[in-house]
């Protein structure tokens, strides 16, 4: 083997990316944006076709448009996760948080509310595939760490990446996972937002604190109420249950 076909074969693959909104100017920026970032863009105008590229492509990240024509971007969600889950990324013309949290329902990870900047973009991009490829990365040497952590009735699988409450399995999506993971890691602290984005989604922004607030919601329908703690103004703590007075 040359040299030159020694470092074409050790060098990464680029990102692929696939981007499926309708409107051409904003499909053209954002495509002309991550290129220029050395991705592999592929691109789709409304819910069919982007279903399709999905599967053609597999990419290791989407952003979704919500309104698309065909069908919705939440269909499309649906779809693609059911298929082969990957990381999605959200774009909505409304800032209409049920609208987040149906997103957020159907395997979102994040989402981005329009207009935005491509540079806010790319970067929320980039920290959504450092957060993937961190929880898919082997364990550091050392002590073995528990595979299961329990808080009260609430188990956690950290190797299986599961959840059960009251013996219930819980259907997370892996952004509900790290953020769950997150605040159980120190029961009943309470983890500010700046926190929780800089540990759950590896980056910090204070105009996406409302990405925390809006999974925190997602965490509560899907678990309990009773689950996470506000703590208004500072940020959200897991409630350490009371211990139950035993049976006589």
């Amino acid at each position: 083997m040359s040299s030159t076909e020694q470092h074409s074969s050790s060098s990464p693959a680029p990102v692929r990316v696939v981007v499926i909104e309708d409107e051409p100017t904003i499909t053209r920026a954002i495509a002309d944006r991550l290129t220029a970032e050395g991705w592999d863009v592929a691109t789709a105008l409304d819910g069919p076709s982007g279903v399709r590229t999905v599967s053609e492509h597999r990419p290791d990240v989407v952003v979704l448009d919500v309104m698309l024509p065909g069908f919705d971007g939440l269909e499309v969600c649906r779809r693609i996760q059911a298929e082969d889950p990957v990381p999605v990324l959200m774009l909505t013309a409304r800032d209409d948080e049920t609208d987040m949290l149906v997103g957020l329902g159907v395997g979102a990870d994040d989402y981005m509310t329009k207009p935005f900047s491509m540079r806010e973009l790319a970067a929320r991009l980039k920290a959504l595939l450092r957060r993937v490829r961190r929880t898919g990365a082997p364990a550091a040497p050392g002590p073995e760490p528990q595979m299961a952590l329990q808080i009260g009735d609430l188990v956690i699988d950290r190797a299986g990446r599961r959840v059960m409450r009251g013996g219930v399995p819980a259907h997370l999506t892996p952004t509900e996972f790290d953020l769950l993971l997150c605040l159980a890691s120190t029961p009943g602290t309470v983890l500010t937002r700046e926190q929780l984005l800089a540990d759950v989604w590896d980056w910090v922004d204070a105009t996406g604190t409302r990405t925390v607030d809006s999974h925190v919601k997602a965490l509560r329908r899907k678990l309990g109420a009773d689950l996470v703690r506000t703590v208004h103004g500072v940020g959200y703590a897991l409630e350490v249950p009371a211990d139950e007075p035993e049976d006589s």
